[in-house]
């Protein structure tokens, strides 16, 4: 039995030495290549807090002492070590084991995590409550360097300073966003500050500098500028210190004597903020991962060699290729590669992301036009807000931003886009099911939080190559416009030339006589498969592509529901509030001035209300919430028997169908 495998919990680690240390921590890593090469992940982030994750639950006394999470991507060594190895094959997979911190799994989760950015939040909310109610536990948010200048960060830990909140940050330094001062003064700094002489005798001289008469406040204010300028230059972290918070590192954080004795000093003897500054390297372990940390970040990966980790390789089959011979594009390169066109013929054309440009395909703009490409990194409120003020000067902008992160920037959309009509061009990545990443990453609620807001246009293709029709559209119009694509690839269609398509106006793309289904985006190509389906079965069904669920095309709407005895709308979004909402509105209203609209019955299918979808492939997830072509005939099907119409009335054949 191998030494992960015989652990009972993270409390064993404390009866292990250097040397059994040591071999947990390679095992941690053959375990998590292991198992990423076969179900995806996020790898890298994972592979560079192996150390950093075993020193701190070997210290502290999880889940009495809290350790949190930030973003979450990097805890596949903390739930190894919290009893779910034995699950662990079944990562990001259905009923498996979640790729972030999930409470439901394990008591050691503190948090459901997913996005950047919340864990000194949450970290100071569990640590007041633990002095409101007052408990001993100590609390810890482990928090990446970008995430750890969003917005929210910032505002974290500036309260942090101001309350004197007793928890530890510690932040975890990949080389992504910071680049430390390293050496001996900064090492000898951090072993001062440390020292309960250095803090006594600092409180002690401050009292004695400031009871001086008549100088004691100036003196003691230019002493503390002293002190801070020689701190400035001989170690990083003067923001923390001017914040009110101790700032200890830089620390390696691949050494676990170093972390342990530096850590074992912070939990001993600080008593308010501490900022851990430890620097890790992503992917560590796995050349390929530490060679391309970009690539290695996950979710999906490249091509993984395990025989790099010493590992046997996979044997299991590859995926088929296409007929053609080629993977078709998916929508965010289609999108990405039309964007650069468009930058080609309009200098005003500004691309901005915010810490995504792989991720949203952004970084091939910027690599054609660096002077037109802006990364604002974890600060997605600011993304908007930036984008306002350029296209108020005069540019258009184009901010891609995943559904699911483009939920932290409601208030600027609403408040600085809309409000001011600014003609921002809103790349809504990863709309609908996304898959393996789980509950914080679907992109299900945006759609119905768009559609309330003036001004904005709201967007959806049907295939790749209306894709690129609208993101023309919407740089030839002067609104807001929020172009919404899924993370699917496209259905390998033909390139044509990109036109203009007039806003909200959709189109009929099948004829018939007895149902109806009007669908918003790529969903609506299952719906074609669903209508030859209901078509084998006898009923004549018509399917509408509806393009723009803001303006809704009203007349599309009432002509294709007129005289049917069933509308379905299809939407890969959350139900209330969505596009099948938006068509009852228009039939409810319609229906007031026209009997022949009234009384017509509507299925509305989407992602059903009530719960958050969890982690598993899409198709998977598809089949579950009934989203593909099988889900959508079968409640189809359902909504007929209901009505007494149903699959036993229209084998009986159309005329008594009709009567």
């Amino acid at each position: 039995m191998s030494l992960l495998e015989g652990l009972n919990g993270p409390a064993d680690l404390k009866k292990m030495d250097e040397q059994q240390l040591g071999a947990i921590c390679a095992e941690l890593r053959r375990e998590i290549i292991a198992t990423v090469a076969r179900t995806g992940g996020h790898l890298g982030s994972s592979l560079g807090v192996v150390e950093l994750t075993v020193a701190l639950h070997r210290l502290l006394d999880s889940p009495t002492d809290r350790i949190v999470w930030d973003t979450g991507h990097q805890a596949y060594p903390h739930k190894l070590l919290t009893g779910r190895l034995g699950r662990f094959g079944t990562l990001r997979q259905i009923d498996g084991v979640g790729g972030f911190p999930r409470r439901e799994e394990s008591p050691h989760d503190v948090m459901d995590g997913g996005h950047a950015g919340t864990g000194v939040s949450i970290a100071q909310g569990l640590a007041l409550a633990r002095d409101q109610r007052g408990s001993t536990e100590r609390v810890v948010a482990v928090v990446g360097d970008a995430a750890l200048m969003s917005g929210l960060s910032l505002e974290a830990l500036n309260d942090l300073g101001h309350r004197k909140t007793r928890l530890v940050v510690v932040l975890n330094d990949n080389e992504m966003s910071i680049s430390p001062t390293v050496g001996a003064v900064s090492g000898y700094l951090s072993k001062i500050k440390l020292s309960r002489t250095w803090r006594d005798s600092r409180e002690a001289y401050d009292n004695a500098v400031e009871r001086i008469p008549a100088v004691g406040s100036t003196l003691l204010e230019w002493s503390r500028r002293f002190r801070g300028a020689v701190v400035d230059f001989a170690q990083d972290g003067r923001l923390f210190e001017d914040l009110g918070i101790t700032y200890v590192g830089p620390v390696d954080g691949h050494d676990l004597a170093e972390l342990q004795a530096v850590f074992g000093t912070v939990f001993d003897r600080l008593d308010g903020p501490v900022v851990v500054h430890v620097r890790t390297q992503k992917g560590r372990g796995y050349r390929p991962a530490e060679a391309d940390q970009v690539s290695f970040h996950g979710a999906a990966l490249p091509p993984m060699d395990l025989t790099e980790a010493g590992l046997p390789p996979i044997t299991t089959p590859a995926a088929p290729e296409p007929a053609s011979g080629r993977r078709s594009p998916n929508y965010t390169a289609v999108i990405s590669d039309e964007l650069v066109a468009i930058g080609r013929e309009d200098a005003r054309v500004v691309a901005i992301t915010a810490g995504m440009p792989t991720g949203t395909g952004l970084s091939k703009f910027g690599q054609v036009f660096p002077d037109r490409f802006i990364d604002v990194g974890i600060a997605e409120q600011h993304a908007m807000t930036v984008a306002t003020g350029l296209a108020l000067a005069g540019q258009r902008p184009f901010v891609a931003l995943y559904s699911t992160f483009l939920q932290r920037a409601y208030d600027q959309v609403v408040h600085d886009v809309c409000q001011n009509d600014a003609p921002v061009v809103i790349g809504v990545d990863r709309a609908g099911l996304v898959g393996e990443d789980g509950t914080s990453h679907q992109g299900m609620f945006t759609l119905s939080a768009q559609r309330t807001l003036p001004y904005l246009v709201i967007a959806s293709p049907k295939d790749e190559q209306e894709a690129r029709s609208l993101l023309r559209t919407a740089f030839a119009q002067p609104h807001p416009f929020a172009l919404h694509y899924p993370r699917d690839a496209g259905f390998d269609l033909p390139s044509v030339e990109p036109a203009l398509l007039p806003i909200g106006k959709g189109e009929v793309i099948r004829e018939g006589s007895d149902l109806a289904i009007i669908g918003f985006g790529p969903i609506v190509m299952r719906g074609m498969e669903a209508a030859e389906r209901l078509g084998q079965d006898g009923w004549s069904v018509a399917v509408a592509n509806a393009r723009f669920a803001k303006p809704l095309d009203g007349e599309l709407i009432r002509s294709v529901a007129r005289g049917k005895r069933l509308v379905i709308t299809l939407e890969e979004s959350a139900l209330p509030g969505g596009f099948g909402s938006a068509v009852v509105e228009e039939l409810a209203d319609a229906g007031l001035t026209d009997a022949s609209l009234r009384g017509i019955p509507v299925l509305r299918i989407g992602i059903p209300a009530g719960e958050f979808v969890h982690h598993g492939a899409v198709g998977d997830l598809r089949r579950l919430t009934r989203l593909d072509v099988d889900g959508i005939v079968g409640q189809v099907e359902e909504a007929l028997v209901e009505l007494g119409i149903g699959t036993l009335m229209a084998a009986a054949g159309l005329d008594e169908r009709k009567g």
